[in-house]
């Protein structure tokens, strides 16, 4: 799509406003970014704001806790039915749909009514 003349037009004129706004634009980040008027970035007020630590030894630090016990594994919720998600009060989990938990319930309810018995085909008498 977009062909037409108005979206041309349009597009042309955004443009031209990032043009205009393009130095306005760049004063502001550099200023965002606490720069000085030669465009150099005063490191000393930068190393008292953040400290910089090397990725690898941010990635081995977290290797290291995850090595020594299950911490990373989140906590959840153990009395739920893995096979019916009911949990111990018979409710669905919070985020599954209406429509989902009446699905599975009917699911449920066929299963355990229907174990014992066939239902015999409706048909003709003779």
């Amino acid at each position: 799509m977009a062909k037409s003349l108005r979206s041309k037009w349009k597009r042309k004129m955004r443009a031209e406003k990032r043009k205009k706004n393009a130095p306005k634009e760049l004063v502001r980040l550099k200023q965002a970014l606490s720069l000085d008027k030669k465009g150099e970035a005063v490191m000393a007020d930068m190393q008292e704001i953040a400290t910089v630590v090397p990725a690898d030894k941010i990635q081995k630090q977290a290797d290291a806790e995850t090595a020594e016990g299950d911490e990373g594994k989140m906590d959840l919720d153990g009395k739920r039915n893995k096979k019916t998600l009911l949990d111990e009060n018979g409710q669905y989990p919070q985020w599954m749909s209406q429509r989902q938990a009446k699905k599975l319930k009917g699911k449920r309810m066929a299963n355990k009514g229907g174990q014992g018995k066939k239902k015999k085909k409706k048909g003709l008498a003779w």
